[in-house]
């Protein structure tokens, strides 16, 4: 006998994180990372325009423009979006709401119209990751420079977490919205190398070497893929 199947509601793929002040989104890290981020975009030569992927409510958008560069800050969530264009508006500065994904380019930007995109804490937070990979590659001008940070983990702290009893708590069921993906340095070069970026460097953040809380992978767009 045959059975009917019932139709799948479509499930969101994203939830507003609402955000209630302009300050850093995960507060202490988020504010020592800002500076960090800004430091790494002015060590490259020729940067006029950057554009900040999962922006939040705006805050190193803020950071970039104040150095000068015309910044555009894409996030999804209406809260982050409303507050990052209450408490800063400037003619350098571009707000989206929007998710992160390459129908965003053609749609609401230009191919090719950055030097840098910068994104901070965001894609461990995606189902997928490439989507913010492939958005950069797109938004990127040729031998344009992606930089992505995320948790680190690699094989002492995953080991250290495991002693001490703590794999609960850091992968917590009851944050909505919270990390899904956790990155090592040799998964998030392998994600960025496969999507045409060459020239990969690492920068760590936090705690002792091999036990650091954040890394930022910096890589040159050498190739859009086929």
């Amino acid at each position: 006998m045959q059975t009917r199947r019932r139709a799948q509601k479509p499930m969101s793929e994203y939830r507003d994180y609402g955000f209630t002040s302009n300050e850093p989104g995960q507060g202490n890290t988020a504010r020592a990372l800002a500076p960090l981020f800004v430091a790494l975009v002015r060590q490259i030569q020729g940067v006029e325009s950057v554009c900040d992927l999962g922006c939040g409510s705006g805050h190193l958008v803020e950071q970039l423009s104040r150095h000068g560069y015309r910044v555009t800050g894409i996030d999804a969530s209406k809260s982050g979006i409303a507050i990052a264009r209450q408490h800063y508006a400037a003619d350098s500065v571009t707000f989206i709401c929007n998710e992160i994904a390459p129908a965003i380019v053609n749609g609401l930007l230009k191919p090719g119209s950055f030097d840098v995109v910068v994104s901070c804490d965001v894609i461990e937070h995606l189902y997928r990751p490439s989507s913010l990979i492939e958005t950069a590659v797109l938004l990127l001008k040729p031998g344009g420079v992606l930089l992505v940070g995320t948790p680190y983990h690699g094989y002492l702290k995953n080991l250290a977490i495991g002693v001490l009893d703590k794999w609960d708590a850091h992968h917590g069921v009851d944050w909505d919205g919270g990390h899904i993906k956790f990155f090592s340095v040799r998964t998030l070069r392998e994600l960025v190398s496969r999507h045409g970026f060459g020239d990969i460097r690492f920068t760590f953040y936090g705690r002792l070497p091999w036990l650091w809380k954040n890394m930022i992978c910096a890589a040159r767009l050498a190739r859009r893929p086929e």
